[in-house]
C-alpha cells in the first residue's frame, strides 16, 4: 500500500470538536443500558458514566434502547417507547451535555429522533 492509500484508510467520522472516529484515534466509550428504564435509571447511569470518563480522559456518548424489540424473552422489558423517550434523552444532553446514540426500528422514526440524538444506529436484526 502506498502512502496515499494508507490515508485514505484512515477516514474521519466527526461527532463534534472532542470525539472523532477512525482507526488511528484514541478508543471512545460508547456505553448505557440496553433499554431505557426510567429517567431517573437514565440520570443515574449517565452520571456515573460521564464522571468515570472525565476521570480517565475518555470520550463518552451515551447509548439505550427506547424500543428493545429483539428481546430474548417476549415478557421482557421493552422501553419506555419514542415519545417519553424522545424527552429524557433531550433532558440528558441539557443535564449533562453528553452525546447520545440510540437505535431505531422504522425509518419514519428517523425524522423524530434526530432532534435529540447525535448517532441514529440501524440493528442489523432490523435493517431487514
Amino acid at each position: 500500500m502506498d502512502k496515499n492509500e494508507s490515508n485514505s484508510f484512515f477516514k474521519d467520522v466527526n461527532i463534534d470538536k472532542n470525539i472523532s472516529f477512525n482507526n488511528k484515534n484514541p478508543f471512545v466509550l460508547i456505553a448505557g443500558p440496553c433499554v431505557l428504564e426510567s429517567k431517573e435509571h437514565a440520570f443515574s447511569m449517565v452520571d456515573s458514566l460521564k464522571n468515570i470518563t472525565q476521570k480517565l480522559n475518555i470520550p463518552f456518548i451515551y447509548k439505550t434502547s427506547f424500543d428493545k424489540a429483539n428481546r430474548t424473552s417476549l415478557s421482557g422489558n421493552r422501553g419506555l417507547g419514542l415519545n417519553e423517550s424522545l424527552q429524557i434523552f433531550a433532558d440528558i444532553k441539557s443535564k449533562f451535555n453528553v452525546k447520545i446514540i440510540t437505535d431505531v426500528h422504522e425509518s419514519h422514526q428517523c425524522e423524530q429522533v434526530k432532534e435529540v440524538v447525535d448517532i441514529i444506529q440501524i440493528p442489523a436484526f432490523l435493517c431487514r
